[in-house]
């Protein structure tokens, strides 16, 4: 009984989410392609009413002109206007720059889905009489709304039938052991013949009922509208909750939409630089300041990109409590000096004027320097991308009265709507979500600057008098009364020292190559291995004497992952005092405890630069552990 009252629950949801389901789907595109071939007939019959009389009097200059308004309608990528001989009259192209392919002669008037297409043939008609046919053509992404909905349904199927097995689950035990103690007196009674007996009652609602009836029916019918009226009250509670649940996730969905596409551009944007660096030193190998210019944009370029990941990495650590902070006396001054490191290429870029004004006398907070250093640069950083070009940026610092540190980051941009104010630290969201923004963001910087100020034990406030009007945000701190005594940890240099014999273990090609060939300059011996049976092979000829210093395993290798790699190797004794080192695009905490667990000494994320490696080299050298485990 208790299987079938599962199996019972979840094959009728089932049933009715697949029904309505398929339902919903068959009729949103239905719907999606009707209102499709609706909207670009209604567009190709209004091109062809107002160009009749271009091509009648034969004014190609009007028809090009008419077919220029399409470009309000970015779906429709190209268009054009055939003469009555079914020669091109006017034609026009979405993307400037493109050499777009038109139909050499019209097709039938109606329209046709071709290709993730949608193409539309019109006729054009002057007094009763064709003289000539409207071709447009547009994106038709018929196959990305039934993925999205697709997706979207398969969500909510198994959430529903996720809540609907656990509810089933632990109803069933409420339900089948009253109607085990109601079958055990009912068989007592019979074969005893002993009508006394009672069964106990040990539930309530609908089995309780049950209970009360097989005991005393009159008495469970008051009992029983009593019990329904707590369910009525009951399930309007969850009603409302549910409703304000289902509001929450439809923002919550709308902003990830609208993140993902920010993602997406912001990524991009570096992107073309750094080809375009590409192939100027491709091209212009033998002039050396341009080799160095494209250089300097590539590294720029590649800087943003990480430090786009990184706010999102650390954004994560924090949403799981994994990120942690190091607690150490701090000077605001060193601080500040590092935020504007960060900072002062992006406000340079914007033509911004900066003014930074700080106490005096020495402020000590107790806090992590890295971190509050990338909370102001984020405040500075989220200034100018929002400040237009040439505009005012102030950052300043006071001590107020009750002994707390005040930093103020103000600008003169955009300003912030008073509705915004109070959801502009929540993730996702952006003051301005326009399209016409030079600089868009993640909506992610100010979110991570709330949370890091939080982990010191301070606040954030944002202020603003509306749009246009600047804004200003305030980051309170306690401050320490005495700067303490600080112990200092450096690093030793980076240098060359001696030579070591380095395992390089990674399948991207380019990228091992050109780090092996580097360290190799610098008097290093390097092995290069292109997938985990490669290296496994490798490590079986390895000695003693000829056994690698570091090993650097990459962890996504075809054939053999780099976990499963670095167990091998440390089961041969040859390995055995080799410092093995991952390299991954997986940065979160769980990942650097499972490659600890694999035998991993260091973790490092990429992408890698070659001063990390050398750091590696040089803090092992010393005896110092470089990487940060915490």
């Amino acid at each position: 009984m208790r299987a079938k009252l599962v199996v019972m629950a979840l094959a009728t949801t089932f049933v009715a989410l697949v029904t309505m389901s398929i339902s919903m789907l068959v009729y949103d595109l239905t719907t999606f392609q009707q209102n499709w071939v609706d909207d670009l007939t209604t567009q190709a019959e209004i091109v062809a009413t107002v160009s009749a009389p271009a091509v009648s009097f034969n004014d190609p200059v009007a028809a090009r002109q008419n077919l220029a308004l399409l470009r309000v309608r970015p779906q429709i990528q190209q268009g054009a206007i055939y003469g009555a001989n079914g020669a091109i009259f006017a034609a026009y192209a979405q993307a400037v720059g493109e050499q777009p392919v038109f139909p050499v002669r019209p097709g039938r008037p109606g329209y046709t889905i071709e290709g993730g297409r949608m193409v539309v043939f019109h006729p054009i008609v002057e007094n009763g009489e064709r003289v000539g046919t409207v071709y447009l053509s547009a994106r038709y992404r018929l196959l990305d709304r039934v993925a999205s909905y697709a997706i979207i349904l398969g969500g909510v199927m198994l959430g529903s039938l996720l809540l609907a097995g656990i509810v089933a689950g632990s109803l069933q035990l409420s339900i089948t052991r009253p109607l085990q103690a109601v079958t055990d007196v009912a068989r007592d009674v019979m074969q005893k013949r002993d009508f006394s007996l009672r069964v106990r009652r040990a539930a309530s609602g609908e089995i309780g009922t049950l209970v009360d009836a097989f005991n005393d029916m009159l008495a469970e019918i008051g009992r029983r509208a009593n019990a329904l009226q707590d369910a009525n009250r009951t399930l309007e509670r969850e009603m409302a909750v549910r409703q304000n649940a289902e509001q929450a996730l439809l923002l919550a969905d709308r902003r990830k939409d609208e993140f993902l596409a920010t993602l997406a551009h912001e990524l991009r944007n570096p992107l073309a630089p750094i080809r375009t660096g590409l192939d100027i030193m491709r091209l212009n190998g033998g002039d050396p300041a341009a080799t160095e210019r494209a250089r300097g944009v590539m590294e720029r370029q590649l800087k943003q990109m990480v430090r786009l990941v990184d706010d999102l990495l650390d954004v994560s650590r924090i949403n799981t409590g994994k990120l942690t902070i190091r607690r150490e006396p701090v000077e605001l001054r060193a601080v500040v000096s590092n935020a504007l490191e960060i900072a002062r290429p992006f406000i340079d870029a914007q033509g911004h004027a900066l003014a930074v004004e700080l106490p005096a006398q020495p402020v000590y907070v107790l806090g992590d320097a890295t971190r509050l250093a990338q909370v102001l640069s984020n405040l500075l950083n989220n200034a100018a991308r929002y400040t237009p070009r040439g505009g005012h940026i102030r950052l300043d610092a006071q001590l107020d009265a009750d002994g707390r540190l005040r930093i103020r980051v103000a600008d003169d941009g955009i300003g912030i709507a008073p509705q915004m104010l109070g959801e502009i630290f929540e993730m996702f969201v952006q003051a301005d979500a326009s399209l016409e923004r030079s600089n868009a963001g993640l909506g992610v910087g100010l979110s991570l600057a709330r949370r890091l100020v939080e982990l010191h034990d301070g606040t954030i406030e944002a202020s603003s008098d509306g749009p246009g009007k600047g804004s200003a945000f305030v980051v309170t701190l306690p401050v320490l009364q005495t700067a303490g005594d600080s112990v200092a940890r450096t690093l030793p240099p980076a240098g060359q020292g001696k030579p070591h014999r380095i395992l390089l273990v990674d399948d991207n090609v380019d990228f091992v190559n050109a780090i092996g060939a580097l360290l190799r300059t610098l008097g290093h011996t390097v092995q290069v291995c292109h997938d985990g049976q490669q290296a496994l092979a490798a490590g079986t000829a390895f000695t003693p004497e000829t056994a690698p210093d570091f090993a650097f395993l990459d962890i996504g290798l075809p054939g053999l992952n780099g976990y499963d790699l670095a167990r091998a190797l440390r089961r041969m004794s040859a390995l055995a005092h080799t410092v093995m080192v991952a390299v991954t695009g997986w940065g979160q905490q769980k990942d650097r405890d499972l490659a600890f667990e694999a035998g991993f000494e260091e973790h490092l994320v990429k992408p890698v630069s070659v001063e990390q490696i050398l750091a590696i080299l040089a803090g092992h050298r010393e005896g110092v552990a470089v990487a940060d485990r915490g």
